[in-house]
């Protein structure tokens, strides 16, 4: 027993160590308002997806699992593993919030600004039971910038939609760290074009993949081009084509993702170039790309800046709770934010998929 108190991925020696506890003050306070405390116990989530599939790999019991408690601290409950059919692994869950145990300390109703259901996805786990199918899904983003042909996609987006529809949109939220936010970004974009809003909190998103290099070349061919279509006579059906594109770019106006990245982390760390790439001579290009969704805020961007770090430190979840945290945050409309929510700014005038507020 002793051995497995002093694990070292239990809650008390490795959660956050200055976390409020949930009571009824939060009735009339509530620290789900706090970005900082939203941020920590949503990172907490998707910790116990890992060690939910940790604890299969080592066979542990209910009574000896590490998972719960990463969720019955804030009142939370367990009610969907999302497994891989590939793998049988456990790569996401469905947390929601527990009624009976608040009732038990006093919390009558929910806090203002805690979600009624979070789906949280982990990331790479490697682990033998799991390395060969996220591998296969990291290759397939560092492909092709596109998680949808994977399995984990479509079981995600059904979950998403379920507990959307029972609880209504404004009550959920997605959240994903590395691979997971991966999945969640895409997922979250999925529903956002069906005008299905859905919080999303996204831990050290990947940013790099063949895909972003080859367009990064493209685009450079592309300024070029334009560079010598500025000096033809004008066009008036461009023109006319600038027009149907401003008023076309509203899908996007309530789904605005959360992103924490660390600059040290090579793998997210694009995110926080302005212009989504190091190239001066196409900075000039790049001004003008908040007008792809006219001055609207394609995500808010939360950035660790501690020096120099490791990678893994750098890439870790546990970060995201840590004491002595250092955030920027800013409204950040970067290119490669902008691109990957681009499909979205340019749908036709549609009515939204009729959702529970």
């Amino acid at each position: 027993m002793a051995e497995e108190e002093a694990h070292p991925y239990a809650f008390h020696v490795s959660g956050p160590r200055n976390v409020a506890s949930l009571n009824w003050r939060d009735l009339i306070n509530s620290n789900w308002k706090n970005e900082n405390y939203k941020r920590t116990v949503i990172a907490c989530f998707v910790q116990a997806v890992y060690l939910l599939e940790l604890d299969r790999q080592e066979n542990r019991t209910q009574e000896n699992a590490l998972a719960p408690m990463w969720w019955l601290r804030f009142k939370y409950k367990l009610t969907q593993k999302l497994i891989d059919e590939r793998d049988g692994s456990i790569f996401g869950a469905v947390l929601e919030w527990d009624r009976s145990a608040a009732f038990a300390d006093m919390i009558l109703i929910r806090p203002s600004g805690a979600p009624k259901a979070v789906l949280a996805l982990r990331g790479t786990l490697l682990k033998s039971s799991t390395i060969r199918r996220d591998i296969e899904d990291d290759l397939r983003f560092l492909a092709c910038e596109s998680l949808k042909g994977s399995v984990r996609f479509k079981v995600a987006l059904e979950a998403l939609k379920s507990v959307a529809e029972s609880h209504g949109r404004c009550n959920v939220c997605i959240a994903g760290h590395s691979l997971g936010a991966g999945f969640a970004l895409q997922v979250g974009k999925s529903l956002a074009k069906e005008g299905i809003y859905v919080e999303a909190h996204l831990f050290n998103p990947p940013s790099i993949s063949i895909a972003i290099s080859l367009r990064n070349i493209g685009e450079k061919a592309e300024f070029a081009w334009k560079k010598f279509k500025v000096m033809l006579p004008s066009n008036s059906e461009s023109q006319a084509t600038d027009d149907l594109g401003d008023k076309t770019s509203v899908a996007l106006e309530k789904w605005v993702p959360h992103l924490y990245v660390n600059d040290s982390d090579y793998i997210s760390c694009c995110y926080t170039d302005p212009d989504g790439s190091k190239d001066k001579n196409a900075n000039m290009e790049n001004i003008g790309h908040t007008n792809i969704t006219n001055g609207q805020v394609a995500a808010k961007l939360f950035v660790m800046s501690k020096g120099k770090q490791k990678f893994l430190e750098a890439h870790g979840l546990e970060q995201w709770w840590s004491d002595d945290m250092q955030l920027q945050m800013a409204l950040h409309d970067s290119k490669l934010i902008s691109r990957q929510l681009k499909s979205l700014y340019n749908l036709p005038a549609s009515q939204p998929t009729q959702v529970p507020e």
